[in-house]
């Protein structure tokens, strides 16, 4: 396998089946009756622990204050959707098969952030991620009206 292969496997396609698995597990949890703080409480505990073990396997790599704040920003956005996720599922009743779609879209925020922030325009087929795009819409108006 290619370098590129290696990182599409590890950064796409495992995260991927993972994340779907999760929903999973999200639903399961918020139907019986985990309330959203102790949902994201032990998501946070359960993200620390694997965080050391990922760090048990990259000791070269350290903490710097600014790579922290970005990791904090993240871990603030991302706690707060999964909070608002765990809100409609729980006290909603919302469908994961039609929240995931949706939610998921959230790839067109990362890509035109990342062809526009951090110039990635350079090193894609630009045509081809507008492509993949407009099905990711498709996709989320497809699940929003099933």
């Amino acid at each position: 396998m290619t370098t590129k292969q290696i990182a599409l496997l590890l950064g796409g396609v495992l995260p991927a089946l993972l994340l779907g698995v999760s929903g999973i597990f999200q639903k399961l949890s918020t139907s019986d009756g985990s309330g959203t703080g102790p949902f994201l409480i032990v998501v946070g505990g359960t993200t620390a622990v694997v965080g050391g073990l990922f760090l048990l396997n990259e000791p070269e790599t350290g903490f710097n204050l600014r790579s922290s704040l970005y990791a904090g920003l993240f871990g603030l956005v991302w706690a707060i959707s999964m909070g608002l996720i765990a809100i409609a599922l729980g006290r909603f009743d919302a469908q994961i098969s039609q929240l995931v779609p949706l939610y998921n879209m959230n790839t067109l925020v990362a890509v035109g952030l990342g062809l526009v922030l951090l110039a990635e325009w350079r090193s894609v087929n630009s045509l081809q991620i507008l492509l993949a795009s407009l099905l990711i819409i498709a996709g989320g108006i497809l699940a929003a009206r099933a």
